[in-house]
């Protein structure tokens, strides 16, 4: 374990298995339907890397670019930094997240999809905190793990920009960000 961790909550191994669970349920739910799949940059990309080696329908991907974080916490106000290029209305789209946290920002990016007239948008997350959620409505249908109130890093979560590339899930010293 790095020094900057206090504990593992999942390891390599275990995110393949949930991302072979999480693709299994989008085949049953999707079959013949070919959604987009819509990764949140920056955090989802290893997750939606290792999640469509187990989507065996037709499918597209895109990215749309949205942050509400500073350090560790939200700072309350959503930014489309990148949007994506695919036209959406009449699509179904899996917004495709490392993790729900607060809501906002996957509240505010369904919002912006169904005002372009997606025909439906659901949201598949490798980790959800609800304990974390200010924004009560936002609920993702396809859920790899639930996991306590800590600040979590590694397999695309970062703590300003840095640890993105662990290949596990990990709790972050307090010490890293509390000076």
């Amino acid at each position: 374990m790095d020094n900057f961790v206090q504990e593992i909550l999942l390891s390599h191994e275990d995110i393949v298995e949930v991302c072979e669970t999480l693709g299994k349920k989008i085949n049953a739910d999707y079959a013949g339907k070919r959604p987009i799949l819509i990764g949140l940059l920056k955090g989802s990309v290893p997750f939606l890397a290792e999640l469509i080696k187990h989507v065996h329908i037709d499918m597209e991907l895109d990215f749309i670019h949205a942050s509400s974080y500073v350090g560790t916490t939200s700072s309350g106000a959503v930014m489309i930094i990148k949007d994506m290029n695919t036209p959406v209305a009449g699509r179904h789209l899996i917004l495709v997240e490392d993790i729900v946290d607060t809501g906002l920002t996957i509240k505010e990016v369904k919002n912006l999809l169904k005002d372009r007239g997606a025909k439906s948008v659901e949201v598949v997350t490798m980790l959800d905190k609800p304990q974390g959620r200010t924004v009560m409505e936002v609920n993702p249908k396809y859920i790899g793990r639930t996991i306590p109130n800590k600040f979590v890093i590694g397999f695309g979560l970062d703590y300003n920009e840095l640890y993105r590339n662990l290949d596990y899930i990990g709790v972050l010293k307090e010490s890293v960000y509390k000076h």
